[in-house]
């Protein structure tokens, strides 16, 4: 009796199968047409911005260039910003603008490039702020070096602050976010991470684009990827675009209101200039070599020849190690110095 009732019931599971698959292709279908329009209108009207008042923002990297300026702007719609910052002076002049403006805001020093102190500072803002509803990660390091002249503690700090910082400030905001189901997560990644420089071997390692989160039934958490090529603040001081007239370097007051824009309207991702979007498309369609040979033709090789950057804290009092002799690194003669009276780049 039960086996014949076990025959029977293997012919309906078969026809259900087809039946359930066809149904989940229409719906893939009509929310993929649903998204593409909408993505289309908002393109041209965007919609209604969101209210940050009261809001806890808390902002990495925020004693200079796009992070203060990201302070000043959260500062004035009314949010309660959280700086923190390696760099206490730096902080606290951006404390010092965000308070003339009236706004209330609170500064921590923290090394992001360490886990331990992230999630003790993390607590320490908990208890005497409130939850983050709002986490900016926007803290990076440039080492502006060849792969095989880079110290490997120096390699190593570039993939911690600017990578492995941005898992860990997740780690440690996101649970209280789930519990409200109300939050967003804003991660400062580079166009770099799409074209290889010379000289930003780590640098563009750690910003291949941080992959979008998404939270499977959280509507309420938001998240916005921002992809800036080139902007004018001490990281990248030097630098100089092949054809600015193309690429331009970027405002960096400009660049930061099209960022709170595109927090404001919960926009997923955000590349600057729009041309960058162009670039991605033609990555994933062109053959490596004739991709290589159009960045090559703008300037991928050439960009850092004349950085000179902003003075970051040394290895001894910032990581604890030993600064490598000047005529060997990590091992491997520095083969930028001259030989036989000509310089050699390679």
């Amino acid at each position: 009796m039960e086996s014949d009732r076990n025959l029977n019931s293997q012919p309906e599971k078969e026809k259900q199968e087809p039946v359930g698959l066809l149904q989940e292709i229409i719906l893939t279908l009509k929310i993929f047409f649903v998204a593409t329009i909408t993505s289309i209108y908002r393109f041209f009207i965007p919609p209604k911005r969101k209210s940050v008042n009261g809001e806890i923002v808390l902002i990495t990297g925020s004693g200079s260039g796009m992070g203060r300026q990201l302070a000043v702007e959260f500062g004035k719609l009314g949010a309660i910003l959280v700086l923190w910052d390696i760099d206490e002076t730096s902080n606290f002049q951006t404390a010092e603008i965000i308070r003339q403006n009236g706004s209330k805001c609170y500064t921590y020093k923290c090394n992001v490039g360490s886990r331990e102190e992230i999630y003790h500072v993390g607590k320490q803002v908990k208890e005497e702020v409130g939850e983050v509803t709002y986490l900016i990660n926007n803290a990076g390091v440039v080492t502006g070096k060849r792969l095989v002249n880079c110290p490997d503690h120096m390699i190593e700090r570039t993939f911690n602050v600017n990578l492995l910082a941005y898992f860990w400030t997740v780690k440690c905001f996101l649970p209280s976010m789930m519990m409200n189901n109300h939050g967003h997560i804003v991660n400062i990644a580079s166009s770099t991470g799409l074209v290889g420089l010379n000289k930003l071997v780590d640098y563009s390692a750690t910003k291949i684009w941080y992959c979008r989160l998404v939270f499977s039934g959280y509507n309420g958490i938001h998240t916005t990827l921002v992809c800036p090529s080139f902007v004018k603040t001490g990281m990248f001081e030097g630098c100089e675009m092949r054809f600015p007239w193309v690429i331009p370097p970027l405002d960096k007051k400009k660049t930061v209101d099209r960022i709170m824009q595109a927090i404001l309207t919960n926009q997923h991702m955000l590349c600057i200039p729009k041309l960058i979007y162009f670039f991605a498309f033609l990555k994933t369609i062109l053959p490596v070599a004739a991709f290589c040979e159009i960045c090559r033709f703008f300037g991928s090789a050439t960009f850092m020849d004349t950085y000179k950057g902003r003075d970051l804290p040394s290895p001894q009092t910032d990581l604890g190690t030993d600064t490598p002799s000047s005529d060997y690194i990590n091992g491997f003669r520095d083969v930028t110095r001259e030989i036989n009276g000509k310089v050699k780049t390679t």
